[in-house]
Formats: C-alpha cells, sequence, structure tokens
C-alpha cells in the first residue's frame, strides 16, 4: 500500500515517479523491471523512494491502480439502457467493453501494464493488491448488477457475490487471452462473442 507521505508530495513530482513507473514496468514487466531506473528517470533519491513505497510490488500495484481507475473513468459508467429489457442491458455492456477495449488499445504501455498485472497470480503481493483493486471497483460492480436484475438481464436465484465472483474471473480469462493475441492480429475483438458468452452465465434460467 502507498505510504501516506506520497499523497503530500507537490503533484508535479507524484506524476513524475509514476510516468517513469508506468514506463519501466510497460517495457520491461514486472519481473525485469529496476527500481533503480524508475528513480533515475524520476530525478529522485533512492532512499526518498522507499519513503513513499515499501518495494517494486508496492509500486507497481498503485501505478496500476491508477491506471486502470483512470480507464474507467474515461470510458465512464455502464449507463441505464434507453429501452427496457435484457437485450438493450446486454448491448449497452458490449458496448462499455468496446469503448474500455478501444481505449486500451490507444495507450499500449497501459495495456502492457494490465498484461502483467494479469500474469500476476504467481506473486503473493501482487495478489493482495488484485484483491484490493478487485474490493474498490465492487461498487461499481454491484450497481451493474443491480441494473441487469431490474432489466431481467441477470439471475435472481443465486448470490450476488457469486455472480459477481463469475463475471471477474470470466472478464479476467477474457482479458488475459484479448491481450495476449499477437501484435500482428488486427482483428476487431471478438467482443460480442465474449459478452454473449457472459450473457449466457448469468442470465436467468428458463
Amino acid at each position: 500500500m502507498v505510504r501516506p507521505r506520497f499523497a503530500r508530495l507537490p503533484p508535479a513530482q507524484q506524476q513524475a515517479i509514476l510516468r517513469a513507473a508506468l514506463d519501466e514496468f510497460a517495457t520491461h514487466g514486472f519481473h525485469d523491471a529496476s527500481l533503480n531506473r524508475v528513480i533515475d528517470a524520476a530525478g529522485i533519491s533512492k532512499g526518498s523512494m522507499y519513503y513513499y513505497f515499501d518495494d517494486k510490488a508496492d509500486l507497481f500495484a498503485h501505478v496500476a491502480r491508477v491506471e486502470f481507475e483512470r480507464l474507467l473513468a474515461d470510458v465512464g459508467p455502464v449507463a441505464r439502457p434507453s429501452e427496457p429489457g435484457p437485450d438493450a442491458f446486454w448491448s449497452t455492456v458490449e458496448r462499455f467493453y468496446r469503448d474500455a477495449l478501444t481505449r486500451l488499445a490507444a495507450h499500449p504501455r497501459v495495456a502492457s501494464l494490465a498484461r502483467t498485472w494479469l500474469g500476476a497470480s504467481e506473486n503473493p503481493a501482487l495478489q493482495r493488491a488484485q484483491l484490493e483493486l478487485e474490493a474498490t471497483v465492487m461498487p461499481w460492480l454491484e450497481r451493474v448488477l443491480v441494473l441487469g436484475r431490474s432489466s431481467g438481464a441477470v439471475r435472481t436465484d443465486l448470490p450476488s457475490d457469486l455472480l459477481i465472483a463469475v463475471a471477474i474471473g470470466m472478464g479476467r480469462a477474457m482479458d488475459t487471452w484479448l491481450l495476449s493475441r499477437p501484435p500482428d492480429d488486427t482483428a476487431p475483438p471478438p467482443t460480442g462473442a465474449l459478452v454473449g458468452m457472459l450473457r449466457r452465465a448469468l442470465e436467468p434460467q428458463t
């Protein structure tokens, strides 16, 4: 967890550190990233870096959290559909997912960061950070679930926390697959098919 001292830095200095860290992690991944290179690029001393962050995992987790929250803010919330019914709800979800992928494609450094983030399951420190980020977005997921249920698009016979866990697990698998596609694969992402898989898992069973 980032230390409170970091928040007391002037905004320009915070941004210098975060930009340097984003460049380093996007270029080298987590394991090969060098804190010394981040320190040099940010123009700070090694001692001061540890004054703000516990270690490399702590810095990586904070950079990822900042960038992902910015991405969600840019895309905006899942809007209430203009028409009633399940089809309108799932069309809205598909549009949101497509917009998020478009914005991610426009920011290659953040996309690279996301690939590293999704592959962090073997690192206990990053696992904790993933859980913390999921807890941060949980209210957002709960609002989408309520919207889906009110539209008749999401089943009501299972607990909300289970449905959210299913959505997170499927979303992580889909994102991992999309972000691991070869750079020369220029085919549009199959967002309709992916959201269709999610819909079949969450929609009311007849």
